[in-house]
């Protein structure tokens, strides 16, 4: 789904139709005029600049699409259909209490996404390790303690919680096996807030995490910009390009779990 302000919408279709999934860009407009979002087994918030970021990166989209498909999208999520949030989708999950979803949705949003540190858009590659155990039907293909190398382009990537709740929220990250990225060097060794290793200054290289059900996952790196060997920055240097990069994984993971669903 897209709104004003969005981009990477054509890199993500281009990578489900790889995978054999008939995708749709849409619109939030035509969503709610049309009443069609119960018609897809999957929804996407993909990247960019919604609404140009203004208020808070991703709260205009997510107050928007929560005020308009409030009671389908919460039967959608009832019944297990995956939601992906990419970059200023992550933020919109966030903003729209989705994530980290201790409880169910929030009256207000558990945790943010702010202004990087150091302050600036970042646009690089970045390595993530995956933490999670199972429970992400996103990262199923992904073996733990797996190293990927995956690109950022944001200037409002920076995961917090409130001071007063960090320990207690981490905590709950780890028991309910929600943390599903941290940003760490290409040997995995955790960034510890260095950058640019961690290239926003987020708690914890807290670079991805779902719900408690699994289903809904968001993470700042671009997995779709990561999908083809193409894609990667140093391809040329292989003495065969890669046809693939770590990013499909994400798409593979996901597309799986469909199957098994349908």
């Amino acid at each position: 789904m897209r709104v004003g302000g969005t981009n990477c919408d054509a890199e993500t279709k281009r990578a489900l139709d790889d995978l054999g999934v008939e995708a749709e860009i849409v619109h939030l407009n035509e969503v709610v005029k049309e009443g069609k979002l119960l018609d897809y087994n999957a929804l996407v918030f993909p990247g960019g600049f919604s609404y140009g970021d203004y208020v808070r990166a991703g709260a205009i989209w997510a107050k928007g699409t929560l005020a308009k498909l409030r009671h389908d999208l919460r039967r959608f999520v009832e019944e297990g259909r995956p939601v992906l949030g990419i970059c200023n989708g992550f933020q919109v999950l966030v903003e729209a209490s989705l994530l980290p979803g201790f409880e169910g949705t929030s009256e207000y949003p558990e945790a943010a996404l702010a202004t990087n540190v150091p302050i600036g858009y970042h646009c690089n590659w970045v390595h993530v390790k995956h933490e999670n155990s199972g429970r992400c039907v996103f990262t199923s293909k992904i073996q733990k303690g797996a190293v990927l190398r995956i690109p950022v382009a944001h200037a409002e990537g920076r995961f917090l919680f409130s001071k007063e709740k960090e320990d207690d929220y981490l905590k709950r990250l780890y028991d309910n096996d929600q943390l599903v990225f941290r940003y760490c060097d290409e040997n995995g060794e955790y960034a510890d807030g260095r950058y640019p290793v961690n290239p926003n200054g987020a708690f914890h290289d807290i670079a991805g995490i779902c719900d408690p059900s699994g289903t809904i996952f968001g993470l700042m790196p671009h997995p779709e910009r990561a999908y083809y060997g193409w894609q990667l920055p140093d391809w040329t240097k292989e003495e065969r390009m890669p046809k693939y990069g770590d990013g499909k994984l994400v798409f593979e993971s996901m597309v799986e779990y469909l199957r098994k669903k349908s």
